[in-house]
């Protein structure tokens, strides 16, 4: 009885533990790193959600329109652990990423680092944090 109770715990596990890892996609299936993108504006939200924060940021065209980006970025833990919170990037915020585009060709990215107007880079949890865009 012992056993068949270890199995069924375990067996649960599996599955559970299946279910979240096939829910995440992969980066391949979304974004292109042969399409790296560097975009310079102004925060307009910032959510941090599981399983990732977002960051969207207002983009002027060279004709002179506004073009909202969004930027997926590492786990709320993730960004927390690296010493950057919320609210740390307030709407208005002036700031630089540089990440990677999305398949599609949206103005949606992957973010690998965000510099802020003072100079400040933080890395956001794609790629490497000494990539920079060629």
């Amino acid at each position: 009885m012992r056993n068949l109770g270890s199995l069924l715990f375990a067996g649960g596990f599996l599955v559970l533990g299946g279910t979240s890892v096939l829910a995440h996609h992969s980066f391949t299936a979304e974004f292109d790193v042969n399409k790296p993108v560097q975009v310079t504006g102004n925060i307009t939200k910032v959510e941090f959600i599981n399983p990732h924060s977002w960051i969207y940021v207002d983009v002027k065209k060279p004709d002179g329109t506004t073009e909202n980006w969004a930027f997926e970025a590492g786990t709320p833990n993730t960004l927390l652990r690296r010493g950057l919170k919320k609210t740390d990037l307030p709407a208005g915020t002036k700031v630089t990423i540089f990440g990677y585009q999305s398949r599609d060709g949206g103005a949606r990215a992957n973010a690998a680092n965000l510099t802020l107007a003072d100079g400040r880079a933080l890395f956001l949890g794609s790629g490497s944090p000494n990539e920079q865009p060629k």
